[in-house]
């Protein structure tokens, strides 16, 4: 990936401004768990109203249960009914900061972020210039001014989603805006809702952010005094910082002209022109307002006549403020919504509609033969369905390129590696100066080889938001760093938890309020929970803090009547089986080890066999779904029934070592028939039985950029099957078939690695296996 390096800011340097030792993190006994009685209480909130959101009326049927289960031991269950529990919450002194006219006071909710003690190992102090990003690095105005030496900067991320929850009439509808900030990581809050008119002049838009963040400019220019996580105080001085939102809310954010870029002054009927062209700052936006008419700066720079709510603080520039989105641009957009339906349209235009429909059929049962894998959704009748989401589109992308080859032109299967390689690449958790250098490559092999859509005539122009925004990408990294951490994905996510839910779980009467108090509650929850953990009194479970005094917990567990045992799951369909997140530190190197459980025992000569339905592998993989240290679990499967159906057997990399001549720098690939394990005397052996797979190419296919492998077999033409030590198994991979240019009958997707000669590696799986393969 290149030389990883941080140069730190030589004057905003966060130094603290008090000797004395810091406060503690609260004021309470580590006992005191006020406003509640005791743990059992605030676990069962936390539960009921965090992670079920439980409606009112079923908060109190379980409690009417649980009460009646009480009344032969004189006892009673820790609330009443809903409103005691609501009361409750409502009476947690921590978190409480009021909403007031649809949104909340932007200063008050930073410091109780700075001020979180759950922060206090991941909060950056000051700004550095690393690999790519500089944003935050080149605040002329701040950093230039000797006031300002030592203190903490604070970029405020702001994002907004559009809701689908009516909630207004008229014509304007709410979007929630959320609030971040660039210290730390993983941390996103709902301070209000913009009202935006359902027409093309943003007024409402800008009054209304102008109004949520005034309270914001007078700490953009005066220090203010905070507390950290560390319990120390700190000069901090806010800037507004990136925005996150989809193009339509960039464009009102903006104050730019539907379908013009939001970054440069490329006219919108020749975006793909490919002429360097001006980039939109806020005071040619000013000048040009000022001198021209309304008509004319709509026309000649795409600009509404509107200056946008950013103009009115010094340092922000909403152009370059606004962040790249890959969610909007790449996954939907550009794949999804262009190339995708650009492969439709040449079929049509080339073979007819009836001809096209049989290719398109193929297409969709060569998509549904893939093979499952940990976190790949399935496929089973293609890709025709009506409601999109951005997972469906993602996980199309994964098994995409090798469905449509031999059935489109050489040119377009190169059209859509090269655009799934600029995908990866920018999808990194960390990008360098070779990175860049790559994502320029891949950038330019994708409009080289995109002309062939214009060749065949299925389609006139590229002159198009999405497509001609990837031409922006390099310098929006350059300012913001991984563009991973600023997708609208986010806010989407974040959406689902602040509105959908508590939507859904409201009685639909003023619902609007019933969401700001639902939110309130779980912020007050949350600020509780860090207070309490803080202070250690979160250890364990209630069932074993109940047990603490007496000699032997697990002993006084035994005797229980309803012990819990703990089963591996037998009948439970489940098509997506998805990796898991492990927090801890960070380590580079893999590991695999058996499952716990073992499947079957069985005599081997005088010892005893143990055969397992899976293995699991340990590994670093910070760009994908990790935990805080970017460390991530992977179960490898070698099971005969999968969750009570057909079996299923992954494939994997094992590690030969760098003397073996192979294209992938030592790694081969194998499929794993069974995982078992053995004693002889003093040693265990756990041992995997493979099937091995050797390359087909010494390099990339050209076409698709995978490797291709093949199983192997022995001179009598039997498999070619040994036994391995776990200890050389990498971890998972996944094999897509080469299927050629005939169609293919209806295969079942456990049924791939038998019915194929050969395969691709694929790559695109996941940004790790895009790493390796």
């Amino acid at each position: 990936m290149g030389h990883l390096f941080q140069t730190f800011h030589p004057h905003m340097t966060g130094c603290k401004c008090d000797d004395a030792p810091p406060l503690p993190c609260t004021d309470a006994p580590s006992t005191d768990w006020m406003p509640y009685d005791n743990r059992v209480k605030f676990e069962t909130t936390e539960f009921l109203f965090t992670c079920n959101q439980m409606s009112a009326k079923q908060i109190d049927t379980l409690l009417n249960l649980w009460a009646a289960t009480l009344i032969k031991h004189n006892n009673a269950p820790p609330f009443a009914n809903h409103k005691d529990m609501y009361a409750t919450i409502d009476a947690i002194p921590l978190g409480d900061v009021p909403w007031k006219m649809f949104s909340m006071y932007p200063p008050q909710i930073v410091c109780d972020m700075l001020a979180n003690p759950a922060f206090d190992r991941g909060i950056e102090y000051s700004p550095y210039c690393d690999y790519t990003s500089d944003w935050a690095w080149n605040q002329d105005l701040i950093a230039k001014s000797q006031e300002t030496y030592g203190l903490t900067f604070v970029p405020l991320i702001i994002g907004s989603d559009k809701t689908v929850v009516s909630v207004a009439t008229g014509q304007t509808e709410y979007h929630p805006l959320y609030l971040s900030i660039g210290n730390i990581h993983n941390s996103i809050v709902l301070i209000g809702f913009l009202a935006i008119p359902k027409c093309r002049y943003p007024h409402l838009l800008f009054w209304s952010l102008a109004k949520i963040f005034k309270s914001v400019k007078p700490f953009m220019e005066t220090p203010n005094i905070t507390c950290f996580p560390d319990g120390h105080f700190q000069r901090t001085i806010y800037g507004l910082g990136p925005y996150i939102a989809d193009y339509p809310e960039q464009v009102l954010l903006s104050g730019v002209v539907q379908n013009w870029c939001l970054w440069c002054l490329a006219n919108s009927k020749d975006l793909d022109g490919g002429q360097p062209c001006l980039h939109r700052r806020k005071v040619y936006t000013e000048l040009l307002i000022k001198q021209l008419t309304y008509k004319q700066v709509w026309q000649e720079d795409g600009i509404i006549g509107d200056l946008p709510f950013t103009n009115y603080y010094a340092q922000a520039d909403i152009h370059k403020l606004l962040s790249p989105d890959l969610l909007h641009q790449i996954i939907k957009g550009t794949f999804k919504d262009y190339l995708v339906d650009w492969v439709e349209n040449y079929l049509n235009i080339t073979h007819g509609a009836c001809r096209a429909a049989e290719i398109m059929d193929d297409i969709d049962r060569r998509i549904a033969a893939v093979a499952p894998f940990t976190g790949l959704q399935c496929f089973p009748d293609g890709h025709g369905f009506q409601q999109w989401t951005g997972d469906d589109s993602k996980a199309l992308m994964k098994v995409y390129l090798a469905a449509i080859e031999c059935h489109v032109p050489q040119y377009m299967v190169c059209t859509f590696g090269a655009f799934l390689d600029f995908c990866y690449l920018v999808w990194r958790e960390a990008l360098t100066e070779t990175d860049l250098v790559q994502i320029q490559d891949a950038l330019d092999r994708f409009h080289k080889y995109w002309e062939i859509f214009k060749t065949t005539g299925t389609v006139t122009t590229f002159s198009l938001p999405h497509q001609h925004s990837l031409h922006h990408y390099i310098l929006l990294i350059r300012l913001f760093g991984a563009p991973n951490g600023l997708c609208s994905s986010i806010t989407e996510s974040k959406h689902i938890k602040d509105m959908k839910e508590p939507w859904h779980h409201s009685s639909r009467f003023k619902v609007i309020g019933q969401i700001l108090l639902t939110n309130q509650h779980l912020d007050k929850i949350a600020a509780a929970h860090a207070d309490f953990e803080a202070c250690g009194m979160l250890h364990g479970s209630c069932l074993s803090e109940a047990f603490k005094s007496d000699d032997d917990v697990d002993m006084a567990l035994e005797c229980l009547p309803w012990h819990l045992q703990f089963h591996e799951p037998q009948n439970q369909y489940i098509e997506i089986d998805t990796g898991d997140i492990l927090d801890g530190p960070a380590v580079i190197e893999s590991h695999v080890k058996l499952a716990v459980t073992p499947h079957e025992l069985s005599q081997l000569f005088l010892g005893k066999l143990t055969i397992f339905n899976s293995a699991a592998a340990l590994f670093y993989a910070p760009s994908d779904l990790s935990g805080t240290g970017g460390m991530r679990w992977e179960h490898i499967q070698a099971t005969p029934s999968w969750h009570g159906g057909p079996r299923r057997n992954d494939c994997i990399f094992i590690n030969m070592g760098a003397n073996l001549d192979s294209p992938m720098g030592g790694l081969t690939v194998a499929w794993v028939l069974c995982f078992f394990s053995f004693s002889n005397r003093t040693s265990h052996y756990p041992c995997a039985v493979v099937h091995w797979y050797s390359h087909v190419l010494k390099g990339h296919d050209p076409d698709t950029g995978m490797y291709i492998v093949t199983p192997t077999t022995n001179n009598d033409v039997t498999p070619d099957v040994s036994i391995i030590h776990v200890d050389c198994i990498f971890h998972a991979t996944h094999l897509i078939p080469v299927y050629g240019p005939d169609f293919i009958p209806i295969i079942s997707l456990h049924d791939s690695y038998d019915m194929f000669n050969s395969y691709y590696v694929n790559k695109y799986l996941d940004h790790h296996s895009f790493e390796i393969a």
